[in-house]
């Protein structure tokens, strides 16, 4: 028998042979190629970003001052004039010895009369300065650390003083005396001077803010 035409493709009918069961497979173009590496640069750009974050976190942290381990009040302290290194020396002796509770003393160079002192409280800082030589007492008035700040912190200045310069000393134990400039080391803020009314030159050193420079006219005036 033979086939007719339309039994010869019959089989293109088949349910088995239906286009939208077949997958067709699929083919990569320029566009996705440029969404994958835009989602490169993306994610780069946000690793790039946490990355700066974290050092900024860093860098805030190393920045950021200590928490005070405890609660603490500074007092000032009205002693004689002139007298301010002894009363100090009165003062941290009575501490040691009573062990007050006084977590911190204070003389700041140029200030003439008083000395500072930390303290917990008023009535461990009175006890610390009660019946001392020199000591007249506490002032009623408390300061903060910032208001005092730069009196306790050295600073930094260009150091004006030359090797031969004329000085005169502005602390003890040589207070007043005349000297002259032998060497300077500026990074040690030390100079080596030699006193001028001493019998025999002999070297000495003192640092630089415990001297100030004279005038040769001054001198020989």
């Amino acid at each position: 028998m033979s086939l007719g035409f339309e039994d010869e493709f019959d089989y293109l009918d088949d349910e088995s042979l239906d286009e939208s069961t077949v997958d067709a497979p699929s083919i990569k173009g320029s566009s996705d190629k440029e969404v994958e590496q835009k989602e490169t640069e993306e994610k780069k750009a946000v690793e790039k970003k946490a990355e700066e974050e974290k050092i900024k976190e860093e860098e805030a942290k190393q920045n950021k001052e200590p928490e005070k381990e405890y609660d603490s009040t500074i007092f000032v302290v009205k002693v004689t004039t002139n007298k301010e290194d002894k009363a100090l020396e009165m003062v941290a002796d009575k501490v040691k010895k009573k062990k007050v509770g006084i977590y911190a003393l204070a003389r700041p160079h140029g200030i003439r009369g008083y000395i500072f002192l930390e303290s917990p409280d008023r009535e461990n800082a009175e006890e610390a300065a009660y019946n001392l030589p020199y000591v007249k007492g506490i002032l009623p008035t408390q300061v903060s650390y910032e208001e005092i700040r730069q009196m306790v912190e050295p600073v930094a200045s260009e150091v004006n003083i030359e090797k031969n310069d004329v000085i005169e000393m502005i602390s003890e134990p040589f207070k007043k005396e005349k000297a002259k400039v032998v060497r300077v080391d500026k990074v040690k803020g030390e100079v080596v001077v030699s006193l001028l009314n001493a019998a025999v030159p002999i070297p000495v050193t003192v640092k630089l803010d415990n001297v100030r420079v004279i005038r040769r006219e001054e001198l020989e005036e």
